[in-house]
């Protein structure tokens, strides 16, 4: 996975100015085709924390666990208000075990990139974008190449 400066410096770099329906239809669908153009089969999410669902798409093929992955993923980045690559490479750095998830309960939340929050300047975040089905480090290239699409659109 990326490093922790990376991903810190990733975090502040992918901030938008604003961030609607519109919007969250122009970065699945972005998200969708990097996917397609490297050849991996993926589920995207994106909601918001009332549980809104403003984007979806599943590639053939995958199974219902996805469903699981990425509502303990998107849970992990809703509750650190970080990417969960992010939350994960910094509770590795503390020494927690590979596939432990510390204190959190493990029914809720996984340790594992793939989520990352959308942050409006002035608002925080509004929503988060998942994708599951990949590697962690795909799924959050994926997901960080459409924020940058998005944004220079």
């Amino acid at each position: 996975m990326t490093d922790i400066a990376e991903l810190e410096s990733q975090a502040s770099e992918l901030e938008l100015a604003k961030f609607d329906h519109s919007d969250a239809w122009e970065l699945g669908t972005s998200i969708r085709e990097g996917a397609l153009q490297a050849g991996l089969r993926v589920a995207i999410d994106i909601r918001r924390a009332s549980g809104a669902v403003l984007f979806r798409a599943s590639f053939p093929g995958l199974t219902a666990d996805l469903e699981d992955w990425i509502d303990r993923k998107s849970a992990l980045a809703f509750r650190f208000e970080e990417s969960s690559a992010l939350v994960t490479e910094r509770m590795a750095s503390f020494g927690l075990p590979e596939g432990s998830t510390g204190w959190l309960d493990p029914a809720r939340y996984v340790l594992a990139g793939g989520a990352v929050p959308i942050k409006v300047t002035g608002a925080g975040v509004v929503a988060v974008v998942t994708v599951s089905g990949a590697s962690s480090a795909e799924d959050h290239a994926l997901i960080v190449e459409g924020i940058r699409t998005l944004k220079a659109a």
